[in-house]
């Protein structure tokens, strides 16, 4: 049984497995990878041997690192780690799951009033668990505006009632944690992914988003935007904060990941509308609201939906999909959510 692994940044991590009895019997572990001294190669497959096949990513990685600190002199692994090597093991034992193994659907933009956006992050990823769906990206297209704020923020800590009110903007609670979305027609692109948990597997929260979104740092290098991930889930380029991600795993074995980057956003009007803090500002380098968020149209030059083509056409041209549009059952069950939940006071404030 084979499994890989790519590290984000490193090398790739491939890994040749045979189980019996419920445990590993044997490991052979190659790759791109450099690693001194060369002995400690067989060392790490030495430390696999035994293990429960049903061993978890770290228990593995544990093995491994317990393994090569017990040797006599210090072992340097240049582009990989004991946490690739473990991923990959788990892979090849059915345990995770890679990109190659995943078919994905499809959504392009479809304008919608965004909080039906809100609720379809709860339906669709429901629908995943149920068997109803498979992995799925799309991209949200709105006609109104709204504020998005996170599942954990205060309203009445992030959103100045009289601004909002003045410039006509409500206000939905979404269901993943993090900051506030600006929302207004054509000043942003949103997409959403609906993936296995398995996907990321062995990754800490953090190396997580990082993996996630690997896909759209070649999409944004392609129109000419060199960005880079800054902890914990910041998208950035050299001339600031492009945008942000937020997480939300779902019972089941399923897990929501969305995607909010700038594009042409009026920084003034928001700064009315979010009460940006000086201490969340400071904390990302920048002394003004105004300049927080660096919009993708002045490092581009593309339009809107351009952008959005060529994120469509990069996500295609890297993963296996086929076309997908949303069911009225579906769409049925966001408006429900739409009543019953996220346009409910109760919901919004949940955190006053």
């Amino acid at each position: 049984m084979r499994g890989e692994f790519k590290v984000r940044g490193g090398k790739l991590v491939s890994v040749d497995v045979e189980a019996n009895d419920e445990k590993i019997s044997t490991v052979h572990v190659f790759g791109d990878f450099f690693l001194e001294p060369d002995e400690a190669l067989e060392d790490i497959g030495d430390a696999l041997t035994g293990m429960p096949i049903e061993a978890t990513a770290a228990e593995l990685a544990a093995a491994i690192t317990a393994r090569l600190d017990a040797r006599p002199e210090p072992v340097q692994m240049i582009g990989f780690d004991a946490e690739a090597v473990a991923i990959a093991v788990r892979r090849a034992l059915g345990h995770a799951s890679s990109w190659d193994e995943l078919t994905f659907e499809v959504f392009e933009p479809v304008v919608m009033e965004p909080v039906l956006h809100v609720a379809l992050d709860e339906v669709l990823p429901l629908e995943m668990v149920a068997g109803r769906r498979g992995p799925m990206f799309r991209i949200w297209d709105w006609d109104s505006p709204l504020v998005v704020i996170g599942s954990y923020q205060s309203l009445r800590n992030e959103i100045d009632a009289e601004g909002a009110e003045r410039h006509r903007i409500g206000v939905v609670r979404r269901i993943t944690g993090g900051g506030a979305m600006f929302m207004e027609p054509g000043n942003c692109l949103t997409y959403s992914l609906v993936v296995p948990t398995s996907l990321v597997e062995g990754l800490s929260f953090e190396q997580a988003y990082a993996y996630l979104d690997d896909w759209v740092m070649g999409a944004l290098a392609e129109i000419g935007v060199n960005a880079r991930y800054v902890p914990l889930n910041d998208i950035a380029s050299e001339q600031g904060k492009i945008g942000g991600a937020a997480p939300r795993r779902f019972a089941g074995g399923v897990l929501l990941h969305h995607v909010t980057l700038a594009y042409d956003i009026d920084a003034d009007k928001m700064g009315e509308v979010l009460r940006i803090g000086r201490e969340k500002l400071s904390d990302k380098g920048t002394r003004s609201a105004n300049k927080r968020v660096d919009p993708m149209r002045s490092q581009t030059g593309l339009a809107r939906e351009q952008i959005i083509d060529g994120f469509l056409q990069y996500f295609r041209g890297r993963y296996d999909t086929r076309p997908a549009t949303y069911t009225e059952e579906e769409l049925g069950r966001a408006r429900e959510l739409v009543e019953t939940k996220f346009g409910t006071e109760e919901w919004t404030a949940r955190v006053p």
